[in-house]
């Protein structure tokens, strides 16, 4: 059993692959006792090994969170074995990518569930005791389309859009407690280990740890000067 009375916080970052994901979490458990999640636990009991051995605390939470139960249950882990989450980070996310007549209603659906519902579930565990505390932090992984959608975005533009708006609405209203939502459109393509893409060279790529460096000041800011959106992007970027 973990030992709660840990002087660290604790920030929960759901959606964790082997690009941003694995970042964000090698990043913030250098200051934070770490919650992971992901749907494959194979890879969460690597990446929490890895965390460990470095000399962080992480914890293992294998959930799907498009579904409520599952992302219910994972929270009162978190609470159970770590503590109330200072931060959260949403950086779950994906979709069938085509137009309105090559996407399926269950693909559509599945892509909200996955962006927006998810991120809506995940907020209403943190902020009740967030709003008490007077403090906290929600960081929202974003997209381009989540700005403006691509004909072959039907699906995850939508998603991303409603995504969105969660954040503004959750900052609007949450600020003034003390809480701070940001949005981070990640404009580009992650330069991940399995990816091969020949047209693009390592300069044309996001690093995946630049990018949690950034995240990691969001969660630091002084609330003097918040950031509510924010862009990311590699220097050869045409936007």
């Amino acid at each position: 059993m973990t030992d709660k009375s840990n002087d660290q916080p604790v920030a929960a970052i759901l959606g964790v692959g082997p690009g941003l994901g694995a970042s964000l979490a090698r990043r913030f458990a250098k200051g934070f006792r770490v919650a992971i999640n992901a749907r494959k636990a194979d890879y969460l009991a690597s990446l929490a090994g890895e965390i460990r051995v470095a000399g962080g605390e992480a914890l293992e939470v294998p959930a799907d969170l498009s579904d409520r139960q599952q992302v219910e249950e994972a929270f009162s882990l978190i609470r159970q074995r770590l503590g109330h989450p200072e931060v959260l980070i949403y950086n779950a996310g994906g979709g069938t990518f085509g137009n309105v007549t090559e996407v399926t209603p269950e693909q559509y659906e599945s892509a909200w569930k996955v962006n927006a519902f998810g991120a809506f579930l995940s907020a209403k565990e943190v902020v009740p005791e967030m709003i008490a505390r007077g403090r906290g932090a929600l960081l929202f992984t974003g997209a381009t389309a989540g700005v403006k959608a691509g004909p072959k975005s039907a699906a995850f533009g939508p998603a991303k859009f409603a995504m969105r708006g969660l954040a503004q609405s959750l900052a609007r209203d949450l600020g003034p407690k003390g809480i701070h939502v940001a949005w981070v459109n990640v404009d580009g393509v992650i330069d991940l280990p399995l990816r091969k893409l020949a047209h693009l060279k390592a300069e044309d790529m996001l690093k995946p740890d630049a990018i949690a460096e950034t995240y990691w000041h969001l969660a630091h800011q002084d609330r003097s000067a918040w950031t509510l959106e924010l862009e990311v992007r590699p220097f050869r970027e045409k936007f």
